[in-house]
């Protein structure tokens, strides 16, 4: 990450990134919003490639650019007619809905910063500290099923998403 040549890669995908992300929550034809998605996800790999992290960055396109990408596209498809009409939101909606994303925002960034990660200790500990976190502490904390680790959020949303492919097609087989 140190030549002038990354540094410029780097600026041009975040800006994709950003504006690809921007423009999948603001389209309003829900397969181009799938589609800027899977550019973002596309995009993330590409960070993690830039990195040295070529497993990573493979995952990233085998599981969430490719797999989670064809099953938003097959559950859209299967629940929602592409040509259908849909009535544009009224205004106190969306600004509902702008309070909750910014509320929810501040939570998720105050979680992240000080929720306990890796021996108990928050990101912040580990940052005014100057404790080294390695990508092995990373792996076992999502792997583990000891205290602040996560294999068994994992494998919560797992069972999620496996109930939310039978309701789909289950959904799909009623019409």
């Amino acid at each position: 990450m140190d030549s002038v040549g990354n540094i410029i890669i780097y600026f041009i995908i975040a800006i994709a990134i950003l504006i690809f992300s921007f423009k999948a929550v603001t389209s309003k034809k829900i397969l181009r919003a799938a589609t800027y998605l899977l550019f973002v996800l596309l995009g993330t790999a590409v960070f993690y490639f830039q990195m040295g992290y070529q497993f990573l960055g493979a995952v990233q396109i085998a599981v969430y650019a490719g797999g989670i990408m064809v099953l938003f596209v097959f559950a859209i498809l299967l629940t929602h007619k592409p040509n259908e009409k849909d009535a544009p939101l009224r205004t106190h909606r969306k600004l509902w809905g702008v309070l909750v994303s910014i509320a929810a925002a501040i939570v998720l960034i105050f979680a992240v910063f000080y929720m306990p990660l890796i021996h108990g200790f928050s990101l912040v500990d580990c940052l005014s500290a100057s404790k080294e976190i390695t990508m092995h502490d990373i792996g076992v904390a999502f792997t583990g099923g000891d205290k602040f680790q996560y294999l068994l959020p994992f494998e919560a949303i797992s069972v999620l998403l496996l109930a939310c492919i039978i309701g789909g097609v289950t959904i799909a087989r009623k019409n």
